[in-house]
């Protein structure tokens, strides 16, 4: 016969167990219930059930646990929300998809696929609402831009300021639509201008028309107009590699050496890969004294150009 203590102490371990159990089993059932759910959705969304499957799909990605099951509930969630027409619910697919799979070839292919879809319906919903808009105007022009339409382009941004003169960006767009012209002529160069300083009428802040009045005055070998519109610009936007680069360019040209040194760092530390940045910076460090430094980025250029060589020219025949 077991003695009393020892059937109490077997009783326990028994009830601890039987309790450990029942924890491993609940913690492990919500897993298995979701996905158990999860591929019934993505066998309804296979069979072209997409009404059902598309909520399922919905909640299940929110609380799947497995990489692989979350990839194919996000695919079967934006192929069934595409091809029923809920574009929003294919948006919330995709945006879990690309933050948990960035880099995976289907993910991406699906996403600019739908994206190019979204964008097409929303142009035509865009159209049907309000088909005078200068909203669509805007619309024509970009996608003629695209194109290389030029002339078609720059009269759809007339249009647009014939009924809304102050409008922001629409100066700048039709300046650079001039521009992107082959060989422009200096009639259409001079009218760009006039549309970039436009924009600085109605939008102070547009750095992108700062950099491009330097640009012009650059190539014009007018320095100090030069100079001033890319001061603006880099003042405008921080991070605009460009227009430090055209800066420190301008204020060599000056002679102004020691000044076009921190311009051209500046380029330099957000566009390293840039040789021109690298040249001009070595240029400008020799001339005001800095001969080791010089050296240093003369030697960066030189490899640079070594790794990218320029292609040569085609032989006559």
């Amino acid at each position: 016969m077991i003695p009393l203590m020892s059937r109490v102490a077997m009783l326990s371990t028994f009830l601890v167990l039987s309790a450990g159990l029942c924890i491993a089993q609940s913690a492990k059932s919500p897993s298995a219930a979701g996905s158990s759910t999860a591929e019934h959705g993505i066998s309804l969304a296979s069979q072209g059930h997409c009404a059902e499957a598309v909520p399922i799909l919905r909640k299940a990605i929110r609380n799947v646990t497995v990489s692989e099951l979350e990839r194919r509930i996000g695919l079967a969630g934006v192929r069934c929300a595409m091809t029923h027409n809920l574009p929003y619910d294919a948006v919330e697919f995709l945006q879990i998809l690309s933050r948990d799979f960035p880099r995976d070839p289907e993910v991406l292919y699906q996403a600019t696929h739908a994206y190019s879809d979204l964008s097409i319906r929303a142009s035509q919903d865009l159209l049907r609402a309000a088909p005078g808009s200068y909203q669509v105007h805007e619309l024509n022009a970009e996608s003629l831009e695209m194109q290389g339409k030029w002339d078609e382009a720059a009269s759809e941004y007339r249009k647009i300021l014939e009924v809304e003169p102050n409008l922001p960006g629409i100066n700048y767009r039709l300046g650079r639509v001039l521009l992107s012209q082959p060989n422009p002529s200096p009639e259409l160069t001079q009218e760009a201008k006039q549309d970039f300083e436009g924009e600085l009428k109605i939008d102070p802040q547009n750095a992108g028309a700062e950099y491009v009045l330097g640009e012009l005055a650059r190539q014009a070998s007018e320095w100090a107009a030069a100079i001033d519109h890319f001061s603006r610009a880099t003042k405008l936007d921080a991070g605009f590699a460009e227009a430090y680069l055209g800066l420190g360019s301008s204020l060599i040209s000056e002679k102004r050496f020691a000044e076009a040194v921190p311009a051209l760092q500046a380029a330099v530390k957000l566009q390293p890969q840039n040789p021109l940045g690298h040249y001009d910076l070595a240029t400008a460090l020799s001339r005001s004294g800095h001969k080791e430094d010089a050296d240093r980025e003369f030697a960066i250029h030189r490899k640079m150009q070594e790794a990218n060589p320029p292609a040569a020219a085609p032989q006559r025949q």
